[in-house]
């Protein structure tokens, strides 16, 4: 059964198509492409629980569900991985309502 998670970072959402089956080192690799960035430079950590997910573990393994937010962070240049920095953007339609404008 097909599921998708949203990995986030910054002001980026990737949604991510996948199985429950499918290991963490799989999603890194599915991002590999869209990031720029290689598996071995990347962390996912479980949003919520601010847990680390284990590359050789599946998501059904480490309770990753559909529509699960997961944080992706980036190894710097000083060899640490950034800190989760995810934005909330503004919501469109309070900003257009909060303009006055009649749509």
């Amino acid at each position: 059964m097909d599921m998708y998670i949203r990995v986030k970072r910054s002001k980026t959402t990737y949604f991510i198509r996948c199985k429950p089956t499918e290991t963490i080192l799989n999603i890194k690799q599915k991002l590999e492409e869209l990031v720029d960035q290689p598996v071995t430079n990347q962390r996912l950590i479980l949003h919520g629980s601010k847990e680390v997910l284990e590359d050789s573990k599946t998501l059904a393994d480490q309770k990753v569900e559909n529509d699960t937010v997961v944080a992706l962070t980036l190894r710097k240049d000083d060899n640490e991985f950034e800190e989760v920095n995810i934005e909330r953007p503004n919501d469109f339609y309070q900003a257009r309502d909060a303009d006055g404008a009649n749509w």
